[in-house]
């Protein structure tokens, strides 16, 4: 592949990966298109791809040793030289900066209720074109456990209250588990946990998902 760096494109890659490994064949014909992210050529399903985090550098090199499934080891030094290789090493132990990310681009990144109002507000208005079901795909840097997911669902689910365009399902990715929550059904009297579906990313699973993101 012709693409080992780290681009903004990296996460819709990284992003697909993981919906397809974990949830199927569904998502196997995604691509990389924009307004939203990822799409599926019939129109039948799109996806915005986002972050929510602090927006500065050391947030972002975090997350990224998170999705690469790594523990700050000695045997890792390869992998963490692959992504210095790759354009960015900012931070790393013992490393010295190679790389650079724009800023701007990290500070489209945002905590999780100032990124959801923002998708939300902008799906309904038709931003992200015409598609039979909308998703969101947040990667998250702070810690989320269930509890905290339950209370993002809730919180979208106010937002897109009344509105006719919306999205059907949030996924929200906790590095080493993805939160797969619906929308649109009606599980009022259920719960909202009765939305939300966990699926567990291990270390070698992610570490799998972020070199493929990068073409290797």
């Amino acid at each position: 592949m012709a693409y080992r760096k780290f681009d903004t494109c990296f996460f819709e890659r990284y992003a697909q990966l993981t919906l397809q490994t974990i949830l199927g064949s569904r998502y196997a014909s995604l691509v990389n298109v924009d307004r939203p992210d990822l799409q599926t050529p019939d129109k039948s399903l799109g996806i915005e791809v986002t972050r929510a985090m602090e927006p500065d550098r050391h947030n972002a090199n975090q997350l990224l040793k998170e999705l690469a499934g790594m523990q700050i080891r000695e045997d890792q030094r390869e992998d963490m030289q692959k992504i210095v290789d790759c354009g960015y090493g900012y931070g790393l132990p013992g490393l010295q900066y190679t790389g650079y990310l724009e800023d701007e681009y990290w500070k489209l990144a945002q905590p999780l209720q100032r990124i959801i109002t923002s998708k939300v507000e902008k799906v309904a208005r038709g931003f992200y074109g015409n598609f039979q079901e909308f998703g969101l795909f947040v990667f998250c840097r702070d810690l989320l456990d269930l509890s905290q997911a339950e209370a993002a669902v809730n919180f979208t689910l106010q937002l897109q209250d009344n509105l006719d365009i919306r999205f059907n399902t949030l996924y929200l990715s906790q590095t080493d588990t993805l939160y797969v929550c619906r929308l649109t059904d009606n599980l009022f009297y259920e719960g909202i946990r009765s939305r939300i579906d966990p699926y567990a990313i291990p270390d070698n699973l992610r570490r799998e998902f972020f070199f493929k993101s990068l073409g290797y």
